[in-house]
């Protein structure tokens, strides 16, 4: 292939958005068909098939990772207009997500620490479960790599939002403030926006409870560093 074509940021981007629009197609022809899963795999298998180095693609990948952080902000909007049904349930969701966050960081520093995982991954791994662009710059704040951080915090938000419904459901959980809060506190914006395409209660509470969810990662990451 053209290596000036392979470099250039168009590249990237329009391989990304051009992926993502068949997974688009193909989740309304299969249910089960995540999009973000899907085009993560194909664009794995292609890099991979054509030996596409990942310099070259993340040129514009970078591209597409710097509006995350204006994607993440929008997520407030159905919380907002879902503020006046929320507002009762307000203290329960805000308890539940903070006794979600402190654990799955503890739980997460304990399990690689029990593992024998190095203390750098261990770093890096400990923000996972807060939103891809707060878990950035809390894994290269820690010492961690940042890099890998989003890594994992992609595949942290993938399971959630595939197996996260499904797992609160199994368990008797089905009010909107539990499944909301639940995985909004795990799964961070994949979750919320997997919420938002089957209820907008739903994912306006996933919404609240990943900004929560940042904020505890981000005060508390620091300190239980140290720790471990």
């Amino acid at each position: 292939m053209n290596t000036a074509f392979l470099n250039n940021p168009v590249f990237g981007v329009s391989l990304t958005i051009g992926l993502y629009g068949c997974a688009i197609w193909l989740k309304g022809k299969k249910s089960w068909a995540h999009p973000l899963l899907v085009t993560s795999i194909a664009l794995i298998g292609i890099l991979l098939l054509f030996r596409i180095p990942y310099e070259s693609y993340n040129k514009g990948g970078a591209v597409i990772t710097f509006f995350l952080g204006p994607a993440t902000v929008a997520l407030a909007v159905p919380l907002y207009k879902q503020m006046l049904r929320f507002r009762k349930q307000l203290i329960p969701v805000a308890i539940g997500t903070l006794v979600g966050s402190v654990s799955g960081l503890l739980i997460n520093g304990l399990i690689f620490m029990w593992t024998g995982a190095s203390h750098t991954l261990l770093l890096t791994a400990l923000p996972k479960s807060a939103t891809s662009p707060v878990a950035i710059e809390v894994a290269r704040m820690i010492g961690g790599k940042p890099e890998l951080a989003a890594v994992l915090t992609v595949l942290t938000g993938l399971f959630g939002s595939v197996a996260g419904p499904w797992v609160l459901r199994s368990c008797g959980f089905r009010q909107d403030a539990a499944i909301g809060a639940g995985v909004g506190t795990a799964s961070h914006g994949i979750g919320t926006a997997r919420l938002l395409a089957d209820s907008e209660q739903q994912g306006g509470i996933s919404g609240f409870a990943m900004a929560l969810t940042a904020i505890v990662t981000s005060m508390l990451a620091l300190p239980l560093s140290w720790l471990f």
